[in-house]
């Protein structure tokens, strides 16, 4: 359940990062989406790696969310530096 749970939080913590971020997009909502699902599995790995915490402590727990959402931030910065070269090319 774990990996399943944190896609269903990535979906939800796509659009969270987006608005705490926001600015000019190339992608849509389903980019959006995506990146929010990676960025969910990416937060719930360092989450894990770094702070050596279970990968999901619960749906609600406040953790999960925060590390969900950076996750999420840390792929969208990466992602408007990869494809705002290629906008002005």
């Amino acid at each position: 359940m774990g990996i399943i749970a944190w896609i269903i939080i990535g979906l939800l913590a796509g659009p969270i990062a987006k608005a705490l971020m926001p600015g000019k997009d190339p992608g849509g909502i389903i980019i959006t989406m995506l990146i929010g699902i990676a960025g969910g599995l990416l937060g719930g790995w360092l989450g894990k790696v770094i702070f050596g915490v279970d990968s999901i402590d619960g749906f609600f727990d406040l953790s999960t969310w925060i590390a969900a959402i950076v996750g999420s931030l840390i792929l969208l910065v990466l992602y408007r530096v990869i494809t705002g070269n290629r906008r002005h090319a």
